[in-house]
């Protein structure tokens, strides 16, 4: 153990090959129960405080963050996508008025019409495999409540009889790691996108745009999302804008777009590199190699295996 400490570049590989292996094959059988630790020891000071101030018990208290949470995240997507489909009719009637558009338009009616019989057979195909994904969805959920419900009662306990072993201390410190930096990660994306979708809200209905201050907002979500970002929003909006001849409102949506992103950049590094210790062009690269060794997974799994990696070696160079 202490040769292969001295060897860096032997144990920068096997760490590589091990994080790698639980990523791809053991993470994806275990990750409700993965998922339910990380939601307790995130939010268990809350939970403490529940049970100490309110007697209400941690099992019970976790039960009620999730339903709390799942009633938020619907409640916004019920908003967001109602006003979506409402607005459409308008939009293609707006759509359809404008001279520029007119023939777009009537090419794109033609395409609609014809869509139902291109798509159904796809669509019939394909259902089974739908159903399976919405299965899948809700077994993951199912396990993830249950695990939560029955990690809640002995989650100290097990941290407890952890420490007591000293083979354990390094497991803690990695798994202390990683949930610092997802805590560290979640907050530092809310404070960006809560200040991003106020700046676009305020902007966009400051400035005359239809229905501005829900597209703002909108746009703020959005900009969570990795390779997503308010250009979904905003480029199409200032297009929108120029083919009805209002300039000015166009370049309003393009310079709120630029200020967006210079926001996020200066942001970002403060909230989160800064308190990490890493180098947000390290989190850019993890990002960037997880894509290509786990597909959409790797939005997540390349930060994450990075920051494994990075607890790992600093706990075992504290070691030696």
């Amino acid at each position: 153990m202490d040769k292969l400490k001295e060897n860096k570049l032997v144990t920068l590989l096997l760490l590589i090959g091990v994080v790698y292996f639980l990523l791809q094959f053991i993470v994806p059988l275990v990750a409700p129960v993965l998922v339910a630790l990380l939601f307790l020891t995130i939010f268990g000071p809350f939970l403490k405080k529940m049970q100490e101030k309110l007697h209400i018990r941690r099992q019970i208290g976790a039960l009620l963050l999730i339903i709390l949470t799942g009633i938020l995240l619907i409640g916004i997507s019920w908003v967001l996508v109602t006003w979506i489909v409402g607005s459409f009719p308008v939009w293609m009637h707006n759509f359809k008025n404008n001279e520029i558009c007119a023939e777009i338009y009537l090419r794109l009616e033609k395409e609609l019409a014809a869509l139902p019989e291109r798509i159904l057979p796809g669509v019939l195909n394909r259902s089974f495999n739908w159903v399976k994904s919405l299965i899948a969805v809700g077994g993951f959920l199912l396990v993830f409540v249950i695990a939560v419900i029955l990690l809640a009662k002995d989650y100290d306990e097990l941290f407890n009889r952890m420490l007591e072993r000293e083979e354990y201390h390094v497991l803690l410190e990695v798994i202390c790691g990683v949930i610092r930096y997802v805590a560290t990660y979640v907050k530092a994306q809310l404070i960006i996108m809560s200040l991003i979708g106020v700046v676009a809200a305020a902007t966009l209905g400051l400035g005359g745009i239809r229905q501005g201050f829900l597209w703002g907002i909108l746009a703020g979500i959005l900009d969570a999302l990795p390779f997503v970002g308010t250009g979904v929003i905003l480029i199409p909006l200032s297009l929108v804008r120029f083919v009805y001849g209002e300039y000015g409102r166009g370049i309003l949506c393009i310079g709120l777009y630029v200020a967006c992103i210079f926001l996020r950049e200066i942001l970002e590094p403060r909230l989160i590199g800064e308190r990490l210790g890493v180098k947000p062009i390290a989190i850019l690269l993890s990002l960037v190699v997880g894509i290509k060794l786990f597909g959409v997974a790797g939005i997540l799994k390349g930060p994450l295996g990075f920051v494994v990696i990075y607890e790992t070696l600093n706990s075992l160079a504290k070691k030696s």
